[in-house]
Protein backbone atom coordinates (compact mmCIF):
# COMPACT_ATOMS: atom_id res chain seq x y z
CA UNK A 1 0.00 0.00 0.00
CA UNK A 2 1.53 3.07 -1.04
CA UNK A 3 1.55 6.50 0.91
CA UNK A 4 -0.47 9.09 -0.39
CA UNK A 5 1.89 12.10 -1.95
CA UNK A 6 1.01 15.13 0.84
CA UNK A 7 -0.95 18.25 -0.69
CA UNK A 8 -1.48 21.77 0.85
CA UNK A 9 -5.81 21.33 1.36
CA UNK A 10 -6.20 23.93 -1.56
CA UNK A 11 -9.84 25.64 -2.16
CA UNK A 12 -12.75 24.45 -4.40
CA UNK A 13 -12.08 24.99 -8.32
CA UNK A 14 -8.88 26.93 -8.02
CA UNK A 15 -7.32 24.20 -6.04
CA UNK A 16 -3.69 25.38 -5.08
CA UNK A 17 -3.39 28.64 -6.87
CA UNK A 18 -2.92 30.39 -3.70
CA UNK A 19 -0.10 28.22 -2.47
CA UNK A 20 2.11 29.84 -5.53
CA UNK A 21 2.90 33.33 -5.54
CA UNK A 22 3.11 34.04 -9.12
CA UNK A 23 5.64 36.60 -8.76
CA UNK A 24 8.21 34.22 -6.76
CA UNK A 25 7.19 30.42 -7.36
CA UNK A 26 10.40 29.04 -6.60
CA UNK A 27 10.29 30.96 -3.12
CA UNK A 28 6.28 29.58 -2.59
CA UNK A 29 7.99 26.31 -3.32
CA UNK A 30 10.69 26.60 -0.86
CA UNK A 31 8.49 27.00 2.01
CA UNK A 32 5.85 24.14 1.12
CA UNK A 33 9.54 21.46 0.53
CA UNK A 34 10.18 22.77 4.42
CA UNK A 35 6.68 22.07 5.26
CA UNK A 36 5.84 18.55 3.19
CA UNK A 37 9.41 17.51 3.15
CA UNK A 38 10.52 14.91 0.01
CA UNK A 39 7.81 14.48 -1.82
CA UNK A 40 4.75 16.96 -2.30
CA UNK A 41 1.77 17.80 -5.15
CA UNK A 42 -0.34 20.75 -5.88
CA UNK A 43 -2.78 21.48 -8.05
CA UNK A 44 -3.42 24.49 -10.38
CA UNK A 45 -5.63 25.01 -13.07
CA UNK A 46 -6.86 21.25 -12.67
CA UNK A 47 -3.68 20.01 -13.08
CA UNK A 48 -1.34 18.51 -10.70
CA UNK A 49 1.86 18.92 -10.37
CA UNK A 50 4.61 16.92 -8.09
CA UNK A 51 7.60 18.39 -6.55
CA UNK A 52 10.38 15.93 -5.53
CA UNK A 53 12.39 17.98 -2.48
CA UNK A 54 14.46 15.03 -0.63
CA UNK A 55 18.12 13.53 -2.02
CA UNK A 56 17.07 9.92 -2.39
CA UNK A 57 14.06 10.60 -4.26
CA UNK A 58 15.93 12.93 -6.76
CA UNK A 59 18.63 10.56 -6.94
CA UNK A 60 15.87 7.91 -7.90
CA UNK A 61 14.13 9.94 -10.90
CA UNK A 62 17.57 11.19 -11.55
CA UNK A 63 18.07 7.55 -13.08
CA UNK A 64 18.21 7.65 -17.10
CA UNK A 65 16.88 4.26 -17.37
CA UNK A 66 13.43 5.20 -16.12
CA UNK A 67 13.02 9.36 -16.67
CA UNK A 68 13.95 12.14 -19.12
CA UNK A 69 13.41 15.10 -18.67
CA UNK A 70 10.46 17.02 -19.37
CA UNK A 71 9.88 19.51 -21.27
CA UNK A 72 6.28 21.53 -20.36
CA UNK A 73 5.34 24.51 -18.33
CA UNK A 74 7.62 27.71 -18.28
CA UNK A 75 10.40 25.66 -20.30
CA UNK A 76 7.63 24.80 -23.11
CA UNK A 77 6.38 28.50 -22.92
CA UNK A 78 10.25 29.90 -23.91
CA UNK A 79 10.55 28.11 -26.99
CA UNK A 80 8.32 30.96 -28.36
CA UNK A 81 11.58 33.09 -27.80
CA UNK A 82 14.04 30.28 -28.76
CA UNK A 83 12.07 27.28 -30.50
CA UNK A 84 13.82 23.67 -30.50
CA UNK A 85 17.31 25.01 -29.26
CA UNK A 86 19.21 22.97 -26.56
CA UNK A 87 17.52 23.21 -23.18
CA UNK A 88 14.09 23.67 -24.68
CA UNK A 89 14.50 20.78 -27.53
CA UNK A 90 11.35 18.03 -26.78
CA UNK A 91 12.89 14.76 -25.87
CA UNK A 92 13.78 12.98 -28.95
CA UNK A 93 13.73 16.16 -31.16
CA UNK A 94 16.34 15.26 -33.66
CA UNK A 95 17.54 19.43 -33.71
CA UNK A 96 18.54 18.22 -30.09
CA UNK A 97 21.51 15.43 -30.63
CA UNK A 98 22.50 17.90 -34.07
CA UNK A 99 23.17 21.36 -32.06
CA UNK A 100 24.33 19.05 -29.33
CA UNK A 101 27.24 17.12 -31.07
CA UNK A 102 28.19 20.66 -33.40
CA UNK A 103 28.39 22.82 -29.98
CA UNK A 104 29.60 20.42 -27.01
CA UNK A 105 33.26 20.19 -28.13
CA UNK A 106 33.56 23.79 -28.29
CA UNK A 107 32.37 23.77 -24.36
CA UNK A 108 34.31 20.75 -23.60
CA UNK A 109 36.95 21.33 -20.54
CA UNK A 110 40.03 21.84 -22.77
CA UNK A 111 37.86 24.72 -24.64
CA UNK A 112 36.77 26.55 -21.59
CA UNK A 113 40.63 26.99 -20.30
CA UNK A 114 41.62 28.42 -23.18
CA UNK A 115 39.08 31.43 -22.08
CA UNK A 116 40.64 31.64 -18.92
CA UNK A 117 42.52 35.11 -19.45
CA UNK A 118 39.41 36.76 -21.07
CA UNK A 119 37.03 36.04 -17.82
CA UNK A 120 39.95 36.66 -15.68
CA UNK A 121 40.03 39.77 -17.58
CA UNK A 122 36.25 40.57 -17.64
CA UNK A 123 36.46 40.12 -13.50
CA UNK A 124 39.06 42.29 -13.18
CA UNK A 125 37.59 44.64 -15.38
CA UNK A 126 34.68 44.91 -12.60
CA UNK A 127 36.70 44.89 -9.85
CA UNK A 128 38.59 48.11 -11.05
CA UNK A 129 34.87 49.40 -11.32
CA UNK A 130 33.64 48.85 -8.06
CA UNK A 131 37.29 50.50 -6.20
CA UNK A 132 37.27 53.77 -7.73
CA UNK A 133 33.33 54.13 -6.72
CA UNK A 134 34.46 56.33 -4.07
CA UNK A 135 31.72 57.90 -1.68
CA UNK A 136 29.47 55.88 -4.19
CA UNK A 137 30.27 52.42 -3.13
CA UNK A 138 26.90 51.35 -1.99
CA UNK A 139 25.87 48.99 -4.73
CA UNK A 140 23.57 46.10 -5.48
CA UNK A 141 25.86 43.85 -6.69
CA UNK A 142 23.98 41.54 -8.76
CA UNK A 143 23.40 44.61 -11.55
CA UNK A 144 26.96 44.49 -12.36
CA UNK A 145 27.72 40.72 -12.09
CA UNK A 146 24.73 40.33 -14.89
CA UNK A 147 26.55 42.85 -16.48
CA UNK A 148 29.75 40.67 -16.11
CA UNK A 149 28.16 37.65 -17.57
CA UNK A 150 26.75 38.90 -20.53
CA UNK A 151 30.48 40.77 -21.63
CA UNK A 152 32.34 37.40 -20.44
CA UNK A 153 29.34 35.01 -22.45
CA UNK A 154 29.58 37.76 -25.67
CA UNK A 155 33.41 37.70 -25.62
CA UNK A 156 34.46 34.11 -24.83
CA UNK A 157 31.38 32.40 -26.70
CA UNK A 158 31.20 34.56 -29.35
CA UNK A 159 34.48 36.76 -29.52
CA UNK A 160 32.74 40.07 -29.38
CA UNK A 161 33.94 42.82 -26.29
CA UNK A 162 30.17 44.41 -25.86
CA UNK A 163 32.43 47.36 -23.17
CA UNK A 164 28.73 46.73 -21.21
CA UNK A 165 30.26 46.51 -17.44
CA UNK A 166 30.86 50.17 -17.27
CA UNK A 167 28.46 51.40 -19.74
CA UNK A 168 26.38 54.36 -18.60
CA UNK A 169 23.29 52.06 -19.20
CA UNK A 170 22.48 48.46 -18.70
CA UNK A 171 22.49 46.28 -22.04
CA UNK A 172 19.15 46.07 -23.85
CA UNK A 173 19.95 41.72 -23.57
CA UNK A 174 19.45 41.95 -20.05
CA UNK A 175 16.00 43.52 -19.72
CA UNK A 176 14.70 40.71 -22.61
CA UNK A 177 16.34 37.89 -20.42
CA UNK A 178 14.19 39.15 -17.71
CA UNK A 179 11.09 40.20 -19.20
CA UNK A 180 11.06 36.87 -21.12
CA UNK A 181 11.66 34.49 -18.55
CA UNK A 182 9.92 36.23 -16.28
CA UNK A 183 6.50 35.82 -18.61
CA UNK A 184 7.57 31.98 -19.09
CA UNK A 185 7.42 31.39 -15.56
CA UNK A 186 3.95 33.11 -15.18
CA UNK A 187 1.77 31.98 -17.96
CA UNK A 188 1.28 28.26 -17.07
CA UNK A 189 -0.49 29.09 -13.93
CA UNK A 190 -2.37 32.33 -15.84
CA UNK A 191 -5.80 31.89 -17.53
CA UNK A 192 -4.98 32.50 -21.39
CA UNK A 193 -7.80 35.01 -21.36
CA UNK A 194 -5.53 37.12 -19.25
CA UNK A 195 -2.40 36.99 -20.78
CA UNK A 196 -3.68 37.30 -24.28
CA UNK A 197 -5.87 40.94 -23.02
CA UNK A 198 -2.92 42.17 -20.79
CA UNK A 199 0.35 40.57 -21.15
CA UNK A 200 0.47 39.23 -24.81
CA UNK A 201 2.90 42.19 -26.15
CA UNK A 202 5.61 41.09 -23.04
CA UNK A 203 7.41 37.75 -24.54
CA UNK A 204 6.85 39.19 -28.04
CA UNK A 205 8.70 42.47 -27.26
CA UNK A 206 11.74 40.70 -25.21
CA UNK A 207 12.40 37.73 -28.07
CA UNK A 208 12.77 40.50 -31.02
CA UNK A 209 15.19 42.04 -28.37
CA UNK A 210 16.74 39.38 -27.71
CA UNK A 211 16.66 37.48 -31.15
CA UNK A 212 18.24 41.42 -32.25
CA UNK A 213 21.17 40.47 -29.70
CA UNK A 214 21.74 37.33 -31.35
CA UNK A 215 21.83 38.56 -34.81
CA UNK A 216 24.48 41.68 -33.80
CA UNK A 217 26.54 38.85 -32.51
CA UNK A 218 26.17 37.17 -36.07
CA UNK A 219 26.87 40.32 -38.41
CA UNK A 220 29.97 41.07 -35.75
CA UNK A 221 32.13 37.52 -36.66
CA UNK A 222 30.87 38.44 -40.84
CA UNK A 223 32.13 42.28 -40.23
CA UNK A 224 35.03 40.65 -38.34
CA UNK A 225 36.05 37.81 -39.97
CA UNK A 226 38.66 35.44 -38.06
CA UNK A 227 40.37 32.01 -37.46
CA UNK A 228 38.74 31.87 -34.04
CA UNK A 229 37.51 28.66 -33.46
CA UNK A 230 34.53 29.26 -30.51
CA UNK A 231 31.40 28.58 -30.09
CA UNK A 232 29.91 31.09 -32.65
CA UNK A 233 32.15 29.64 -35.66
CA UNK A 234 30.76 25.95 -34.79
CA UNK A 235 26.86 27.23 -34.60
CA UNK A 236 27.47 29.32 -37.71
CA UNK A 237 29.95 26.52 -39.96
CA UNK A 238 30.21 23.37 -38.31
CA UNK A 239 28.28 20.44 -39.62
CA UNK A 240 26.75 17.75 -37.46
CA UNK A 241 29.28 14.60 -37.85
CA UNK A 242 26.73 11.69 -38.09
CA UNK A 243 24.01 13.50 -39.89
CA UNK A 244 26.21 16.03 -42.00
CA UNK A 245 23.58 18.71 -41.30
CA UNK A 246 24.48 22.39 -39.97
CA UNK A 247 22.13 24.68 -38.43
CA UNK A 248 19.95 26.88 -39.59
CA UNK A 249 19.74 30.62 -39.89
CA UNK A 250 17.02 30.69 -37.30
CA UNK A 251 18.65 27.93 -35.58
CA UNK A 252 22.33 29.61 -34.99
CA UNK A 253 19.80 32.52 -33.47
CA UNK A 254 17.72 29.95 -31.27
CA UNK A 255 21.18 28.83 -29.60
CA UNK A 256 23.02 32.59 -29.67
CA UNK A 257 20.03 33.48 -27.27
CA UNK A 258 19.77 30.12 -25.21
CA UNK A 259 23.46 30.77 -23.86
CA UNK A 260 23.31 33.95 -21.91
CA UNK A 261 19.64 32.69 -20.42
CA UNK A 262 21.47 29.32 -19.37
CA UNK A 263 24.92 31.24 -17.89
CA UNK A 264 22.29 34.11 -16.03
CA UNK A 265 22.49 31.66 -12.81
CA UNK A 266 26.57 32.26 -12.57
CA UNK A 267 25.53 36.34 -11.75
CA UNK A 268 22.88 35.08 -8.86
CA UNK A 269 25.26 32.16 -7.63
CA UNK A 270 27.98 35.13 -7.00
CA UNK A 271 25.19 37.56 -5.49
CA UNK A 272 24.27 35.15 -2.47
CA UNK A 273 28.56 34.26 -2.30
CA UNK A 274 28.73 38.16 -1.39
CA UNK A 275 25.97 37.54 1.32
CA UNK A 276 27.18 34.19 2.80
CA UNK A 277 31.07 35.57 3.16
CA UNK A 278 29.24 38.80 4.73
CA UNK A 279 27.81 36.06 7.26
CA UNK A 280 30.86 33.97 7.30
CA UNK A 281 33.81 36.07 7.92
CA UNK A 282 35.99 33.26 8.90
CA UNK A 283 35.06 31.45 5.26
CA UNK A 284 37.18 34.88 3.74
CA UNK A 285 40.05 34.10 5.69
CA UNK A 286 40.84 30.93 5.01
CA UNK A 287 39.58 31.41 1.24
CA UNK A 288 42.26 34.46 1.53
CA UNK A 289 45.13 32.30 2.82
CA UNK A 290 44.70 29.89 -0.03
CA UNK A 291 44.69 32.40 -2.61
CA UNK A 292 47.36 34.11 -1.27
CA UNK A 293 49.33 31.19 -1.05
CA UNK A 294 48.70 30.13 -4.06
CA UNK A 295 48.77 33.57 -6.31
CA UNK A 296 50.02 35.90 -3.98
CA UNK A 297 51.94 38.80 -5.78
CA UNK A 298 51.76 37.43 -9.45
CA UNK A 299 49.42 37.06 -11.97
CA UNK A 300 46.50 34.88 -11.71
CA UNK A 301 46.77 32.13 -14.48
CA UNK A 302 44.30 28.83 -15.30
CA UNK A 303 47.01 26.20 -13.70
CA UNK A 304 45.91 27.87 -10.45
CA UNK A 305 42.50 27.31 -10.72
CA UNK A 306 43.12 23.49 -9.87
CA UNK A 307 45.74 24.32 -6.65
CA UNK A 308 42.34 26.36 -5.26
CA UNK A 309 40.52 23.29 -3.38
CA UNK A 310 38.93 25.60 -0.34
CA UNK A 311 37.98 28.18 -3.10
CA UNK A 312 36.21 25.61 -5.46
CA UNK A 313 34.53 24.58 -1.49
CA UNK A 314 33.71 27.77 -1.70
CA UNK A 315 31.52 28.07 -4.94
CA UNK A 316 30.21 24.58 -4.35
CA UNK A 317 28.91 25.33 -1.06
CA UNK A 318 27.42 28.24 -2.54
CA UNK A 319 25.30 26.08 -5.40
CA UNK A 320 24.44 24.25 -2.65
CA UNK A 321 23.14 26.77 -0.34
CA UNK A 322 21.71 29.55 -3.02
CA UNK A 323 20.29 26.86 -5.49
CA UNK A 324 21.16 29.79 -8.39
CA UNK A 325 19.74 27.25 -10.36
CA UNK A 326 15.88 26.39 -8.72
CA UNK A 327 15.13 23.16 -10.07
CA UNK A 328 14.51 21.08 -13.49
CA UNK A 329 11.80 18.66 -14.77
CA UNK A 330 11.28 14.95 -15.00
CA UNK A 331 9.34 12.68 -16.46
CA UNK A 332 8.57 8.92 -16.41
CA UNK A 333 10.08 6.96 -19.96
CA UNK A 334 7.11 6.35 -21.48
CA UNK A 335 6.31 2.53 -21.98
CA UNK A 336 4.36 1.91 -24.62
CA UNK A 337 1.06 0.42 -23.86
CA UNK A 338 1.55 0.19 -20.43
CA UNK A 339 -0.21 2.88 -18.10
CA UNK A 340 0.53 1.03 -15.03
CA UNK A 341 1.45 3.81 -11.78
CA UNK A 342 5.62 4.56 -11.54
CA UNK A 343 6.48 3.81 -8.44
CA UNK A 344 8.97 5.49 -6.18
CA UNK A 345 11.07 5.06 -2.78
CA UNK A 346 10.52 0.82 -3.42
CA UNK A 347 6.72 1.67 -3.68
CA UNK A 348 6.47 3.96 -0.64
CA UNK A 349 4.93 6.33 -2.90
CA UNK A 350 3.04 6.21 -7.03
CA UNK A 351 2.78 8.76 -9.78
CA UNK A 352 1.03 8.57 -12.68
CA UNK A 353 2.80 6.72 -15.42
CA UNK A 354 2.93 10.10 -17.59
CA UNK A 355 3.52 12.08 -14.25
CA UNK A 356 5.65 15.44 -14.83
CA UNK A 357 8.18 16.02 -11.61
CA UNK A 358 9.72 19.06 -10.59
CA UNK A 359 12.41 18.68 -8.42
CA UNK A 360 13.06 21.43 -6.03
CA UNK A 361 17.04 22.06 -5.05
CA UNK A 362 15.88 24.26 -2.18
CA UNK A 363 15.06 21.25 -0.46
CA UNK A 364 17.10 18.81 -2.17
CA UNK A 365 20.14 20.69 -1.38
CA UNK A 366 19.21 21.11 2.17
CA UNK A 367 18.19 17.82 3.33
CA UNK A 368 18.96 17.05 6.92
CA UNK A 369 19.55 13.54 6.35
CA UNK A 370 22.49 14.15 4.41
CA UNK A 371 23.77 17.44 5.45
CA UNK A 372 24.44 17.99 9.54
CA UNK A 373 23.43 21.95 9.94
CA UNK A 374 21.89 22.35 6.81
CA UNK A 375 21.71 26.21 6.40
CA UNK A 376 25.39 26.47 7.69
CA UNK A 377 27.81 27.60 4.90
CA UNK A 378 30.43 25.09 5.50
CA UNK A 379 33.01 25.17 2.49
CA UNK A 380 34.99 22.65 3.98
CA UNK A 381 32.10 19.89 3.53
CA UNK A 382 32.25 20.78 0.26
CA UNK A 383 36.29 19.41 -0.06
CA UNK A 384 37.81 16.42 -0.74
CA UNK A 385 36.47 13.44 0.80
CA UNK A 386 33.43 14.97 2.66
CA UNK A 387 32.46 16.04 -1.02
CA UNK A 388 32.91 12.57 -2.59
CA UNK A 389 30.80 10.64 0.11
CA UNK A 390 28.03 12.92 -0.66
CA UNK A 391 25.16 11.34 -2.65
CA UNK A 392 24.30 11.81 -6.25
CA UNK A 393 21.19 13.40 -5.37
CA UNK A 394 22.77 16.56 -3.73
CA UNK A 395 24.88 17.37 -6.76
CA UNK A 396 22.73 18.10 -9.44
CA UNK A 397 23.10 22.28 -9.66
CA UNK A 398 23.94 21.52 -13.25
CA UNK A 399 20.49 19.47 -14.17
CA UNK A 400 21.40 15.84 -15.12
CA UNK A 401 22.30 13.47 -17.46
CA UNK A 402 22.73 14.13 -21.19
CA UNK A 403 20.33 17.23 -20.51
CA UNK A 404 22.69 18.64 -18.46
CA UNK A 405 23.25 21.85 -19.03
CA UNK A 406 25.92 22.23 -21.84
CA UNK A 407 27.95 25.01 -20.67
CA UNK A 408 28.64 23.33 -17.34
CA UNK A 409 32.07 23.77 -17.70
CA UNK A 410 32.26 27.09 -19.00
CA UNK A 411 30.20 27.80 -15.92
CA UNK A 412 32.20 26.29 -13.45
CA UNK A 413 35.17 28.14 -14.51
CA UNK A 414 33.34 31.22 -14.61
CA UNK A 415 32.17 30.65 -10.87
CA UNK A 416 35.83 30.16 -9.73
CA UNK A 417 37.42 32.59 -11.42
CA UNK A 418 35.41 35.50 -10.55
CA UNK A 419 35.19 34.16 -6.88
CA UNK A 420 38.72 33.72 -5.95
CA UNK A 421 39.31 37.48 -7.61
CA UNK A 422 36.59 39.00 -5.69
CA UNK A 423 38.13 37.81 -2.45
CA UNK A 424 41.43 38.63 -3.11
CA UNK A 425 40.64 42.16 -4.66
CA UNK A 426 37.67 43.15 -2.42
CA UNK A 427 36.23 44.27 0.57
CA UNK A 428 32.44 44.14 0.92
CA UNK A 429 30.41 45.46 4.08
CA UNK A 430 26.85 44.88 4.34
CA UNK A 431 24.75 48.35 4.52
CA UNK A 432 21.40 46.76 6.39
CA UNK A 433 22.73 44.71 9.44
CA UNK A 434 19.48 43.61 9.50
CA UNK A 435 18.90 43.05 5.65
CA UNK A 436 16.83 39.34 5.70
CA UNK A 437 17.87 37.07 2.88
CA UNK A 438 14.90 36.55 0.68
CA UNK A 439 15.13 35.04 -2.87
CA UNK A 440 12.90 35.84 -6.34
CA UNK A 441 13.86 34.89 -9.45
CA UNK A 442 12.32 32.70 -12.92
CA UNK A 443 15.00 30.37 -14.41
CA UNK A 444 17.05 31.79 -11.68
CA UNK A 445 17.05 33.05 -8.30
CA UNK A 446 18.79 35.54 -6.54
CA UNK A 447 18.53 37.58 -3.01
CA UNK A 448 16.17 40.33 -3.42
CA UNK A 449 17.35 44.01 -2.42
CA UNK A 450 20.95 43.42 -0.91
CA UNK A 451 23.14 45.84 -0.99
CA UNK A 452 26.28 46.31 0.21
CA UNK A 453 29.43 48.77 0.52
CA UNK A 454 32.64 47.78 -1.81
CA UNK A 455 36.38 48.94 -1.91
CA UNK A 456 39.66 47.65 -2.68
CA UNK A 457 41.35 45.35 -0.29
CA UNK A 458 42.87 47.50 2.06
CA UNK A 459 45.91 44.70 3.42
CA UNK A 460 46.81 44.17 -0.50
CA UNK A 461 49.28 45.70 -3.13
CA UNK A 462 47.20 47.00 -6.28
CA UNK A 463 45.60 45.23 -9.08
CA UNK A 464 48.06 44.12 -11.70
CA UNK A 465 48.00 45.55 -14.99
Amino acid sequence: MSTPIPKPPGVPLLGNIRDIDPSNTWWSLKGLAEKYGEIFQIKVLGKTIVFVAGAALAEEICDQKRFQKYVGGPIEEIRYSVHDALFTAYEGEESWGIAHRIIAPTLSPQATASHFAEIRDCAYELVQKWSTLGGKNVIQPLEDLNRLNLEATALTMFGNKLDCINAPVSHPMLAGMEDSTSEAMKRPTRPKLLTWLLYGSKLKNATRVMRNFAAEMVQHRLDHPTDRQDLLAAIMNAKDPETGRALTESQVIDEIVSMPIGSSTAPCAITALIYFLLQNPGVVRTARAELDAVIGEGPFSYEHLAQLPYIQGVVLETLRLSFAAPGFNIEPIPKKGDTSPVLLAGGKYQVAHNQAMIIVLAGVNRDPTVFDEPLAFRPERMVGESFEKLPAGVKKWFGNGKRACIGKHWAWDFLNIVTAILIQELDFEVVDPDYEYKQDGWFNVRPVGFEVRVRARTDKNPLPN
